[in-house]
């Protein structure tokens, strides 16, 4: 049996690069160079995984999607992970602290 999670960006940067979330995927890869370029063939080869993780894009209920959003006093990134969450039943992987409390809450 496969368990289904949404796992979002801060939780796939800090997986990636073994450190707390800054930013979305390619630009904390960016980042990450720009400060340490002698390291970024490391860094490249760290942000290549990304594309061998099984994810699946997904679509999200927009109207439930900025309701949540509204109501959570999340952005519209965040509310879409949350929704996709409860739509799938699935865990929600994040260290996001404002999404995490979310989650908790509904």
């Amino acid at each position: 049996m496969t368990a289904e999670a949404v796992v979002d960006a801060s939780a796939i940067v800090a997986m990636l690069f073994n450190e707390p979330p800054r930013d979305k995927v390619a630009n904390a890869c960016l980042k990450k160079i720009r400060v340490r370029p002698a390291e970024s063939n490391e860094l490249l080869a760290a942000f290549s995984t990304l594309y061998r993780l099984p994810i699946v894009l997904a679509q999200i209920d927009a109207r439930e999607t900025i309701e949540l959003a509204f109501g959570n006093k999340l952005s519209l990134y965040d509310a879409s992970y949350l929704w996709l969450a409860r739509d799938m039943g699935a865990e929600l992987v994040t260290l996001d602290g404002a999404l995490e409390a979310a989650a908790k809450i509904s």
